[in-house]
């Protein structure tokens, strides 16, 4: 079968930087829906018309991937407003920020603690690939049509594109 749009693939992958680096590997296969929110649209646009067994070599800039890194997003806030067990990498989302922080803080976005210093903290509302432009390897391990179901949920949960806080305060990329 060939990939469609509102279809399942199964994907691994090498996530590169430009000058090489490898930034996220994916070994095992992982099932993303196509035409949903679990992939960025220059990579399910390049996968149309592939089968299983193909290899998607993408070079995406930062506007096509993460997006461009925005320094209005980066916001100090008082440590004292944080949990005690607060560390570096944890992940918040916008809209559950501890009471007293800048209010100009858009909620929308999910914030990430970049630093922390005895009386402040951080916060990063860009996705840790932000203004990186990357290469991605892509291998096609299965395609499947899309379930009912599948479709009306609009994703499969596997989103490692984007970033998601999680209630227990261990946060990772998706």
């Amino acid at each position: 079968m060939k990939i469609t749009p509102q279809c399942v693939v199964g994907l691994t992958w090498t996530l590169k930087d430009t000058l090489g680096a490898i930034l996220d590997e994916l070994d095992e296969p992982v099932d993303f829906l196509l035409g949903g929110d679990d992939l960025l649209a220059k990579i399910e646009e390049a996968l149309q018309g592939y089968e299983a067994g193909a290899t998607v070599n993408l070079h995406l800039e930062p506007e096509s991937a993460f997006g461009d890194y925005d320094e209005n997003l980066v916001f100090l806030e008082a440590r004292k407003l944080f949990p005690s067990e607060l560390e570096e990498g944890m992940t918040f989302d916008g809209a559950a920020l501890p009471a007293g922080v800048n209010p100009e803080t858009p909620r929308e976005h999910i914030y990430t603690v970049t630093e922390i210093y005895p009386e402040h903290v951080v916060l990063d509302g860009n996705h840790p690939l932000a203004g990186i432009a990357i290469r991605l390897r892509l291998k096609v391990e299965s395609v499947r049509e899309a379930t009912e179901d599948e479709i009306g949920q609009g994703s499969l949960g596997t989103g490692f594109f984007r970033l998601e806080a999680q209630a227990t305060g261990n946060n990772t990329l998706h």
